[in-house]
């Protein structure tokens, strides 16, 4: 069949081509036998290789990419036919698009990978000598992973071993979108996935977007394993072995061990003999840890210690959630370096009968019986039967992953110590810490208080986390919860924390003390974004108890903060805090997207905003889009840069704002005569104009774009303001 399709194909190419000359038909001959000519092919000069690459299937047409530039010929046109052939689409920022190539077999992965396009369905694709999947990975560096998680259980297969080994050093961005409810093998799956490609890979940015009911442990799992935190040994295996990474890792790490050993001599082990009963060796304590975590009345917690200490005065606000988790079973998930038979017999059991059940269950490569257990273990028990007196001890005597310090989560908010019961996910401080990624995104999945808990333990000691973007998560009063973590984070030497993106229907609190509340608790922040939907936001609303956030005022100074975002938030009371943000001198780009500035403010509010911006050297980029300025603001905005301006403002957006033709020529004239003044030298290259009136007059628009484009760099639409006139009489 295989052969027959192999025949099939030139005929099918030719029929296409319809070759007239005597050039076509031998590069149709050629293309058919390309497995055993293709070293000569890639030799053929330049003239020739170029009417020879259309002919050829994907993989081939992938493989001459090296031939095809060393002969000056680009291989885009013919990427770009292929993809409005086969995939009959437009791509979203099309011109934007640099690698037409990449962007096909990226996109061809993903169609392959979950069933969406047939191989067969075009012999361009169609090849028996190469794997579809194999042959594309490497060019993918961004993937999509939906519904049940198919593609994660296709991934995972051993056939595909090569493919996932690929992504691990292509893939940057890993997307969960629509996910549903799965079953427990495919959650193995994911974990492997998870490991793999962020553990042992290169994925930068996890984000999880569109899931209305999410599925706690499935959430949290994919949390903790983007944070790097993770338990591997068995709940890692793959293909009945451990993650063969992990464990030359570990081998290694014995090596160094064994010849620090070596070198300390004799003194060392008699010192290690006679404290042996105390400390006991890095196999004993990890034996231990499994066997606190086994006890049935003390399960894995995931756990703020600072919420631990208070619980005897303000239980912890942890609501119970089902994981549905075996005890016989999890201690030996979670091992990440098997603990020697001999050591295990050492140790006192933690619980008497459940510890024997424990040694029972135990088997090197056995299958877990639930694969999650220890994510998600819930304490029905009250906080004092949870926390013995015997794991309070061994917490004094270790280093917790987050300290109890007025910086660490859930400590400043009151709403986590307000309901009672106490639900973990796992012990962090037992769990081996992995490479994390950098970039975390969730859209528009709602978070529980205690996925918030979950979330902002992990941010507390997520050193590698640089960009954080939470969007329509239904956050309410959990933000606080969300900026102790992140609050912890700002405090550790190691911390890479620099971009905090915040959307959501509305605010829990104002959003101006929001702000104060963020800059205040995270000085190193370079990227604040806050955006609300105003037709629910509570304006007036104070939260119930956060006196870090209700004596906060906005810094006078920030200086690590460069851009400084509001969209969709009304402002129009907050007059001096604006003002107060456009001088601070380390700003170098703001937005008031949409924020009604000059709603309620005096004719002098705008004379204010024009020459805090003329004394700040500092500031970039300024973005006024949706503020209804109309004609007689912009006009006003050019004296911004006015002969005693020290201003060195670049960018200007004031798309949005009811400006029609005759404004914008009076602007533009008066900003050439400010031009003038200075000597022909204004630092101002870039104004934005979107979905403004100015089809009103066309032939006043075109005059005032003409001379302005002699000025700087316009960017401009063709939009129909007949769409917009109730919002036009507003401002008359």
């Amino acid at each position: 069949m295989a052969a027959r399709c192999g025949r099939c194909v030139p005929e099918a190419a030719m029929a296409a081509e319809r070759p007239r000359s005597l050039f076509a038909l031998s590069a149709a001959a050629v293309s058919r036998s390309m497995a055993a000519l293709e070293r000569d092919v890639w030799a053929l000069p330049g003239h020739l290789l170029r009417g020879l690459l259309p002919l050829l299937t994907v993989f081939h047409l992938e493989r001459a990419e090296d031939a095809a530039r060393r002969a000056g010929v680009s291989t885009q046109p013919i990427w770009r036919k292929l993809w409005d052939d086969v995939m009959k689409t437009r791509p979203p920022n099309s011109e934007s698009i640099t690698c037409w190539r990449k962007k096909f077999l990226e996109t061809f992965f993903s169609n392959v990978l979950h069933g969406v396009l047939d191989v067969s369905s075009d012999w361009r694709l169609n090849d028996r000598h190469f794997s579809p999947l194999l042959h594309s990975s490497p060019h993918v560096s961004q993937l999509t992973l939906c519904n049940m998680l198919q593609g994660a259980m296709e991934l995972t297969a051993e056939h595909n071993h090569k493919v996932l080994e690929n992504l691990a050093g292509s893939l940057q961005i890993l997307k969960f979108q629509h996910l549903l409810s799965c079953d427990q093998s495919v959650r193995r799956s994911l974990v492997l996935l998870l490991h793999r490609l962020i553990h042992h890979g290169s994925v930068s940015q996890v984000s999880m977007c569109s899931w209305p009911v999410p599925d706690t442990v499935l959430l949290v799992l994919i949390l903790s394993m983007s944070a790097g935190f993770w338990r591997s040994g068995n709940a890692l295996a793959y293909h009945g072995s451990p993650c063969g990474l992990c464990r030359e890792e570990d081998k290694a790490q014995s090596q160094e061990s064994a010849q620090e050993g070596a070198e300390r001599g004799c003194t060392a082990e008699r010192e290690g003999s006679s404290g042996e009963d105390q400390k006991g060796s890095p196999e004993e304590a990890e034996a231990h840890m499994n066997s606190v975590l086994s006890d049935p009345r003390n399960p894995p917690g995931w756990q703020n210690p600072a919420c631990e200490e208070t619980s005897s005065e303000v239980p912890c606000d942890h609501t119970n959630i089902q994981g549905g988790s075996s005890p016989c079973s999890s201690s030996e998930q979670l091992s990440c370096h098997p603990v020697p038979q001999k050591t295990r017999r050492r140790l006192k059991p933690a619980v008497g009968r459940k510890r024997r059940c424990l040694r029972r269950s135990r088997g090197r490569y056995a299958d877990p019986e639930d694969l999650y257990d220890f994510v998600f273990t819930v304490a029905r028990e009250d906080n004092s039967g949870l926390l013995d007196k015997s794991r309070t001890t061994e917490g004094e005597n270790t280093e917790n992953w987050t300290s109890s310090s007025p910086g660490s989560p859930c400590t400043s908010h009151a709403g986590c110590k307000k309901r009672g019961g106490s639900a973990g996910i796992f012990s962090l401080k037992a769990a081996h810490r992995f490479r994390s990624v950098s970039t975390l995104e969730l859209f528009s999945i709602p978070l529980t208080g205690e996925t918030c808990r979950a979330l902002s333990n992990l941010l507390s000691s997520w050193v590698s986390l640089e960009n954080l973007i939470l969007s329509y998560n239904g956050l309410h009063a959990n933000i606080s919860c969300i900026l102790s973590g992140l609050r912890a984070l700002s405090r550790h030497p190691e911390c890479r924390f620099r971009v905090l993106r915040v959307s959501d229907m509305f605010s829990h609190m104002p959003c101006m003390e929001l702000v104060r509340c963020v800059l205040s608790a995270l000085p190193q922040l370079h990227t604040l974004s806050v955006s609300f939907d105003l037709k629910n936001h509570l304006e007036g609303s104070r939260p119930e108890e956060s006196p870090s956030c209700s004596e906060a005022e906005i810094p006078e100074c920030t200086p690590n903060l460069k851009k400084l975002s509001f969209h969709d938030v009304n402002l129009a009371e907050h007059q001096r805090e604006v003002l107060l943000l456009l001088q601070d001198p380390g700003l170098q780009e703001i937005t008031f997207s949409f924020c009604r500035l000059f709603e309620s403010s005096t004719a002098g509010f705008l004379s204010e905003i024009i020459n805090t911006v003329k004394r700040n050297s500092s500031l970039k980029s300024l973005k006024l889009p949706g503020n209804r300025l109309g004609n007689q603001r912009l006009v006003a905005l050019a004296d911004i840069f006015s002969e005693d301006s020290s201003s060195s403002l670049c960018q200007l957006d004031v798309s949005s704002n009811c400006i029609k033709p005759d404004g914008l020529l009076e602007f533009t004239k008066k900003l050439e005569g400010h031009i003038q003044q200075r000597g022909g030298q204004i630092p101002f290259t870039h104004l934005r104009l979107f979905q403004n009136w100015l089809d009103q007059d066309a032939e006043t628009a075109q005059e005032a774009l003409r001379r302005l484009k002699a000025l700087c760099s316009v960017v401009s639409d063709s939009w129909d303001s007949s769409q917009a006139f109730a919002d036009y009489i507003s401002v008359m």
